[in-house]
Parts: structure tokens; C-alpha cells; sequence
């Protein structure tokens, strides 16, 4: 962790990324993939013995008194009550919201932290945490040791995370991989732009519409999950 002026101008994702200046990325890159494979081991050495999880998004900007907050508790709350683990970017907002909520009722609280341009460090409700500095490999581990993904409000990086799980679920890289959209006011206008925009124009299947589930319940959304476990187990 570093603060302050420690913190760098750049990044190590940046930095990879940079094509700009000298031909000295020719003899770094090589040597990169050591540091990228360091990340991927320890991800998956850190994370193995997890129990059946599920991967909460949201924003990193939702105050502790907005509702957005108090949602997020609730559904860290509902799975842990069924034994998932909550696994989160680690950070504040909604993420901290849900990792709360894990950690009160007794459950596993992950948070997987990314290297910023700012500072940013994973919030004190984290009980296993992991940082990284590629968001691929991290974006990685969000899939491989999640049963669903649940998303509240949030900006970029949700939706980011959000299309990301969608078009695996699509293309069939996961399978019985529930996405729980929790908000109706703020997912709604989206899934109906989806629906009568990109399907209707025929960029998505009209099926495809129905990869994404609308609640305002956690309580659905966990029994959503459930069911998917179920239905992956009896295939």
C-alpha cells in the first residue's frame, strides 16, 4: 500500500499498455509476463479454498447514508446467510457495503483490490484480501470463483464488470452464471435500451435480453443464485 507522494503517476496496467517513447518495452515486456503470472498464482493460491461465492459490484462513491449503501448491507447480509462467500472489489461504497454486511452475519468477506492512480485501500471489512495490479487478472479471479454476479448502482467500472460477465454468460464461457441487476429505478432505463436497441436492431438475440434478472429483493436475488447452483449440479 502506498500513499501520499509514494503513490506513482502511472500505473502498472498504464505502463504495460504504453506503446510511446523508446523500443525499451521490447526487452521489459518479456519480463512482465513473470510479474502478470506472479499475480495470477497468488490470485489462485489466495482464493482456492473459498466456499461457494458471489461477486458484488457497485459504486465506490455511495455514501454510508444514501440508500444504495444500506441495499448493499443487505445483500452482503442474504448470502452469507446461505453460506456464500462476498467477494468485492475491496474498496468503499457499495463494495464496503456489501463486505459489511458478509462479515455481521458471520460469512467470508473478499475484497480484490486494484492499483489506482489515487489512493485507495481495501475497506475495513475485509477479511481476505488480495491486491492487484492488472485488472485483467483480477477481473479473472472475479469469474472463476463466483457463482453469480450481483450488481447495485454504480458507474463505469459496474457497467465494465457488468457487459464483461454478460458476454461470457452469451458466448458460453460460464455456464449457469446468474447477473442480478438490484435497483429497478436505476437498471431499468438500460435494460429496456438493451432490449429495444440492441436487440431490436439485431446486434444481441432477443434472448440475450434475458440474461440479466431486475430486482428490488436481495432475498430474490439469492434464491436466483441458489437455483442456478442447483441446476449446475444436477446437469
Amino acid at each position: 500500500m502506498l500513499r501520499g507522494d509514494l503513490v506513482p503517476d502511472s500505473t502498472y496496467d498504464q505502463r504495460l499498455l504504453d506503446r510511446k517513447g523508446p523500443t525499451d518495452w521490447l526487452h521489459m515486456d518479456p519480463w512482465r509476463v513473470l510479474r502478470i503470472q506472479s499475480e495470477f498464482v497468488e490470485g489462485f493460491g489466495s482464493l482456492a479454498n473459498l466456499p461457494a461465492a458471489v461477486t458484488v459490484f457497485g459504486s465506490a462513491r455511495t455514501p454510508r447514508d444514501n440508500p444504495d449503501y444500506e441495499m448493499g448491507v443487505r445483500v452482503g447480509h442474504a448470502l452469507a446467510k446461505v453460506g456464500y462467500a462476498v467477494i468485492t472489489g475491496g474498496g468503499p461504497g457499495v463494495m464496503e457495503a456489501a463486505n459489511k454486511g458478509a462479515l455481521e452475519a458471520g460469512g467470508v468477506s473478499v475484497g480484490l483490490g486494484i492499483e489506482l492512480p489515487h489512493e485507495q485501500r481495501l475497506n475495513e471489512y475485509v477479511d481476505l484480501g488480495v491486491e492487484f495490479r492488472y485488472f485483467f487478472v483480477r477481473k479473472t479471479m472475479f469469474v472463476k470463483y463466483s457463482s453469480g454476479f450481483i450488481a447495485l448502482p454504480g458507474g463505469f467500472g459496474t457497467l465494465d464488470e457488468l457487459f464483461e460477465a454478460l458476454t461470457l454468460v452469451q458466448t458460453q464461457k460460464v455456464t449457469s452464471f446468474p447477473v442480478i441487476l438490484i435497483g429497478a429505478e436505476f437498471w431499468t432505463p438500460l435494460v429496456d435500451w438493451v432490449r429495444t436497441t440492441l436487440a431490436k436492431t439485431g446486434k444481441i438475440s432477443p434472448s440475450d435480453v434475458d440474461l440479466m434478472r431486475v430486482t428490488d429483493d436481495p432475498d430474490e436475488a439469492v434464491r436466483i443464485i441458489l437455483e442456478a447452483d442447483r441446476h449446475r449440479a444436477g446437469a
